[in-house]
């Protein structure tokens, strides 16, 4: 198969974690007879310091005619120190979901045996944690207008705005996957206060019927964040919107003991984006400290999703678990004993792949 995908490093630890599973995704690429070509652009900070704009036109057009980007991270203390700044790095990641019609992030949230020591919940409450964040993108009060703030400064105000096709189309994914899994799907509003909430369940109930064999549950976010802390095993498939996903996907996230760890995936209609969970880190960059394991699962997720090759994300997995499983991590993993650097564990799982019989 032919792979042509856009790589965006961005900010901070970005470079470096990209740079990993780039050469795993070169390493199953190899190994599997496919033909990869891809080219580097630049996103966030990095983009504003060199053009001015954190996602450039050049970006855009080089992610429309990719088959799939491999994202690293956003954000740099140079702005977020600065509460004035009129341009910042995440202003470009929030274009790049509206130009591209990222529409869906897909968490998936699992636990590794050998990591579970790292949660900060008991062992009996996580283990067998396997479920799926599905949060809608391109909607929702990050992106409603109006918003700004009064003529003498003292009151801001946002807006939370949702339409029918957008919730129908989120709603319709999640059942999707639900149908791939455990058939079970929780949704998860505020219906009992916002109206958007109030049309989510709405539109919700109505699609629930063409999906007869899922179970389908409604509940409260402030009561879906609680119960993910008490009971995570007890979620399947999980669907929201875009403020209330973006703050319980981060809570699931910790479930696992360590964000380095989570891949997601970025549905669109033109491209989909494939990046870790967790941010730049600026603290760490450049110091080759930092957990690659996250964007090389993103890779997986890449073959999967983007290219419909389950035996190549297979085993990009089945290699993570064996670094895991020898000990071969870096700080935020270790338990004790000797720690490797970001290249180090990097170099372990594509010599995994490389030496891997079919």
């Amino acid at each position: 198969m032919k792979m042509n995908i856009a790589v965006l490093p961005g900010d901070g630890i970005g470079p470096e974690i990209v740079a990993q599973a780039l050469n795993v995704t070169e390493a199953i690429c190899k190994k599997f007879g496919h033909e990869l070509t891809y080219k580097q652009a630049l996103v966030g900070a990095c983009a504003i310091d060199e053009c001015g704009n954190p996602y450039p036109d050049e970006t855009h057009e080089l992610c429309m005619q990719s088959d799939a980007v491999l994202f690293g991270a956003i954000g740099s203390p140079k702005y977020d120190n600065n509460p004035s700044a009129k341009i910042r790095p995440e202003q470009g990641l929030l274009s790049m979901r509206k130009k591209l019609g990222l529409y869906a992030n897909i968490r998936p949230v699992t636990t590794f045996e050998s990591l579970i020591h790292k949660s900060p919940l008991r062992t009996d409450i996580v283990k067998g944690t396997d479920l799926m964040c599905i949060r809608e993108l391109t909607g929702g009060i990050y992106f409603g207008r109006p918003q700004g703030r009064s003529e003498d400064n003292n009151t801001a105000y946002d807006t939370c705005v949702y339409t029918r096709e957008e919730i129908e189309r989120i709603v319709h994914l999640a059942y999707k996957y639900a149908m791939q899994r455990r058939k079970k799907l929780t949704v998860v509003d505020k219906a009992n206060v916002l109206c958007t909430s109030r049309l989510w369940r709405e539109v919700a109930q109505k699609i629930e019927k063409q999906y007869p064999e899922v179970t389908t549950e409604y509940m409260f976010v402030d009561n879906a964040a609680m119960q993910l802390i008490q009971w995570p095993g007890r979620f399947d498939v999980v669907v929201t919107e875009n403020m209330f996903g973006d703050i319980l996907t981060d809570e699931a996230s910790v479930i696992t003991g360590s964000l380095g760890m989570l891949p997601s995936a970025s549905v669109g209609i033109y491209t989909s984006v494939f990046e870790p969970i967790h941010g730049s880190y600026p603290q760490a960059a450049g110091k080759n400290i930092a957990n690659p394991i996250a964007t090389i699962l993103s890779a997986a997720l890449m073959f999967e999703y983007a290219f419909n090759l389950p035996n190549e994300g297979k085993l990009i997995r089945k290699a993570v678990d064996a670094s895991i499983e020898a000990g071969i991590v870096t700080e935020d993993l270790a338990k004790d004993g000797k720690t490797y650097s970001t290249s180090e564990v990097g170099e372990w799982i594509t010599n995994y792949v490389n030496n891997y019989q079919l």
